[in-house]
């Protein structure tokens, strides 16, 4: 059979197709969930209109996201019964019990605060409404790290024993499961990263209204939270990364080698900044490097001796038995660099609009051109500058809105790919995971009609954000201004109309 069409290859494009599309919506989801209770925090404090019609767009956006991402996280689950039930099997003992805790205790956390929050606006007092939206942004977070857990150990398998009677792993210590290394700083690197990709969305959302100088008080605020939140999360992202790629460097040499396109192990390791490799030969045609910086980032000190691509697959052949333990060399190289470069961009031109706001807000003027009048920005408090930097940066930072996106998106198939050909690194083999009576049809047809439904649920979930992000903030209500000051209000409140907008 052609190994392009055999049922692993396909069920990995399946399950690839399916993880990808769904981490779109959960670094949106847990950012946002976050912000949005901030916003509402600064509301209940302040009284000020602004936060609460900012709290209502935002909570608008994150429910839509929220709601997709729910639907593709269950199809994803299912997976593991459906196209990998040898890995199920196998390791269901271990993998399964962290996933068992995110359903049981942070979805059904995070569902039933998130119900309380949509409904309660004019049913809850202030403070209680607003601690229903900071539960449902720790159940979020809570499902981040059961199910970041799940994954770590599949990348750095701990906690467990090998039954050779039943032949499978069991369990043995949930805890280190859940506390090892790899789950602390990949749920440090992933939740600092959904912050860079939550403050962009807000930045480029709120940089297209200002532009038409619409909802100015409302979006003024937005873009300086998500300004703030862009550059705290994209420097906590660069240091957990660093944090993340220094274990890697410890458990997963291989991965960071095909990362660096590091084909011979050296001492000191250059980073490799550019690079053309041939795959067969196992060496670049082309790099271009910046000496001793790969041994200072995997090891502290610029000296250090990193192992090269031929150095680990020797290595593990001689540990694990014949075979080609190499990843995916281009994938890995190159994704590593797309998620690098797009999350480092975002967190540049953050820091950028941090600093041309810093005393005035940029505000669109109109500029004579001829007989029309045209928009454009002016940079009140540096003229220096002139209207055209600003005018640039503002169309950048719209179009940044999906920077993180591409490299977190990037982050996941570097993760997944650069394991390979492990599914449980060093224990267990994807070839050996595939459950063994699919057939090639039933992989292609489950394939492309998730593919197909997910195409249309994509134009949907764009299309309905396209059209509440547009449609800015709504106007308030009496109910809005004044909700109940006891659970279910009073008589008074009874011919109130509902609070509720979304």
């Amino acid at each position: 059979m052609d190994l392009a069409l055999a049922p692993e290859t396909l069920a990995r494009w399946q399950f690839g197709i399916t993880t990808v599309y769904h981490f779109l919506f959960v670094p949106l989801t847990i950012s946002l969930a976050a912000l949005t209770a901030g916003l509402q925090t600064a509301w209940v404090r302040t009284e000020k209109e602004k936060y609460l019609q900012a709290t209502k767009f935002w909570g608008k956006l994150f429910l839509i996201n929220i709601a997709m991402g729910v639907v593709t996280g269950i199809v994803q689950e299912f997976q593991f019964g459906m196209n990998w039930s040898d890995y199920s099997r196998f390791v269901g003992d271990v993998f399964g019990a962290p996933l068992a805790f995110e359903a049981l205790i942070a979805f059904f956390f995070e569902s039933t605060f998130i119900g309380l929050w949509i409904f309660g606006w004019d049913k809850l007092p202030k403070k209680i409404h607003l601690a229903c939206i900071w539960m449902v942004s720790i159940g979020t977070i809570l499902s981040a790290y059961f199910i970041l857990a799940a994954n770590s150990w599949m990348q750095h398998p701990v906690g467990y024993r090998i039954n050779e009677a039943k032949g499978r792993a069991e369990l043995t210590d949930f805890w280190l499961v859940l506390t090892q290394n790899t789950a602390l700083a990949q749920v440090f690197h992933t939740l600092t990263a959904a912050f860079l990709t939550g403050g962009a969305f807000m930045v480029g959302i709120a940089a297209f209204h200002l532009v038409r100088k619409k909802h100015v008080p409302v979006m003024k605020t937005s873009l300086r939270l998500g300004l703030v939140t862009v550059v705290i999360g994209g420097l906590l992202t660069a240091i957990s990364g660093d944090v993340l790629g220094k274990i890697m460097y410890q458990q997963q040499p291989m991965k960071m080698a095909a990362a660096e396109a590091l084909w011979d192990g050296e001492k000191p390791a250059p980073f490799s900044v550019f690079a053309i490799g041939d795959v067969d030969k196992g060496h670049n045609k082309v790099a271009i490097e910046i000496p001793g910086l790969l041994s200072f980032l995997a090891k502290d000190d610029f000296t250090s001796y990193v192992p090269g691509i031929n150095d680990v697959n020797k290595a593990e052949q001689e540990k694990y038995g014949p075979g080609d333990y190499r990843p995916n060399i281009p994938v890995a190289y190159w994704g590593f660099r797309w998620m690098i470069g797009f999350g480092m961009t975002s967190f540049a031109i953050g820091l950028a609009g941090l600093w041309l706001t810093r005393k005035k807000f940029l505000l669109p003027q109109h500029l004579r051109v001829g007989d029309d009048e045209v928009p454009h920005l002016v940079l009140l408090p540096n003229k220096a500058l002139g209207p055209t930097l600003t005018k640039w940066y503002w169309r950048i930072a719209i179009l940044t809105l999906g920077f993180p996106l591409i490299a977190s998106s990037w982050g996941w198939i570097f993760t997944e790919m650069g394991r390979q050909p492990w599914v449980v690194y060093g224990l267990f083999k994807t070839r050996d995971a595939v459950s063994p009576g699919v057939s090639q049809a039933e992989v292609i047809t489950s394939m492309v009609v998730f593919t197909t439904l997910y195409a249309i649920l994509a134009v949907v979930e764009v299309k309905l954000l396209v059209k509440y992000a547009k449609a800015g903030p709504p106007e308030l209500t009496e109910a809005d201004l004044n909700p109940p000051t006891k659970i279910g209000g009073d008589s008074r409140d009874a011919d109130k109309p509902m609070a509720f907008s979304y």
